[in-house]
């Protein structure tokens, strides 16, 4: 199942995580007057982007199974990493394929891959003055992500619709405390940027406005993809750094150059 959808901004207001909006400017910690003349600058710029622009998401429902490492999204196989270190608890060593039934149990399970991101020109706003310029560029980030927080609530809910029942306030969605994930491409547990490419010839990223650069990197920057997982037990994970005999196994399931993996990879690669 494919889905392309629109949100207006009103639609998103709720659902910004103003933490990350004040991080991203430096005002953690800071008095609370200063948090409030940007918030307020922030709505203000998010008024006039009401009736301009909209965010645009794309999701794929499918069965999926795991092989060893590999998650199979209907015919799609996507390779994943697996954590190396070594554990003080006796905690295994997670890969997100974990999350779903290994294709020998002989039952299909169901997994989700996604993309958000916003119109392109609401990145180009207020090029002749550097604040907002800056401003709507975070402003932009926030709403990618409040996109993919209200499109997961409606996986959630109905599309996928595994937690139908689910009543959580603002607060308590922005804290996660749903069931399932929604790792992001190029964040702890995912962090190969690459693997969008093979999002892409799922989820055709072009008709939501998104292209990839040679590493995989979105364009426009504000956009946000990952895979959905609704296991009970799915949590996040930093996936740490991983070995070099990973690092091949990885480019030979990718089918890859190992020094393209290697590449792709070198943020995490463990080296003696």
């Amino acid at each position: 199942m494919l889905k392309y959808l629109d949100y207006t901004i009103d639609e998103l207001r709720p659902y910004i995580n103003w933490a990350y909006f004040y991080h991203a400017w430096g005002l953690s910690g800071k008095p609370q007057t200063e948090k409030e003349r940007m918030l307020n600058d922030a709505n203000n710029m998010l008024d006039t982007f009401g009736g301009r622009y909209r965010t645009h998401a794309v999701l794929g429902l499918f069965d999926a199974n795991s092989v060893g490492d590999d998650l199979l999204l209907g015919n799609t196989r996507l390779p994943m990493l697996r954590q190396q270190h070594p554990t003080s608890d006796g905690a295994p060593n997670l890969c997100l394929a974990d999350f779903v039934r290994p294709l020998s149990s002989g039952i299909a399970d169901k997994a989700g891959c996604f993309a958000t991101t916003v119109d392109a020109a609401m990145e180009r706003d207020f090029t002749g003055d550097d604040y907002l310029r800056m401003l709507s560029q975070t402003l932009a980030d926030r709403l990618a992500e409040a996109t993919a927080e209200i499109l997961h609530l409606q996986v959630r809910r109905s599309f996928w619709g595994y937690a139908p029942d689910e009543n959580l306030s603002i607060r308590e969605l922005l804290r996660e405390e749903y069931q399932g994930i929604r790792p992001a491409i190029g964040y702890p547990s995912l962090p190969d940027t690459s693997v969008n490419f093979i999002l892409d010839q799922l989820l055709d990223m072009k008709r939501i406005g998104i292209r990839l650069t040679e590493s995989g990197a979105m364009k426009p920057h504000a956009s946000v993809s990952g895979l959905m997982f609704a296991h009970p037990k799915a949590k996040y994970f930093d996936l740490g750094k991983i070995g070099d005999d990973q690092l091949r196994d990885y480019a030979r399931r990718r089918h890859i150059p190992l020094e393209l993996a290697r590449r792709f990879l070198a943020s995490r690669l463990q080296y003696k």
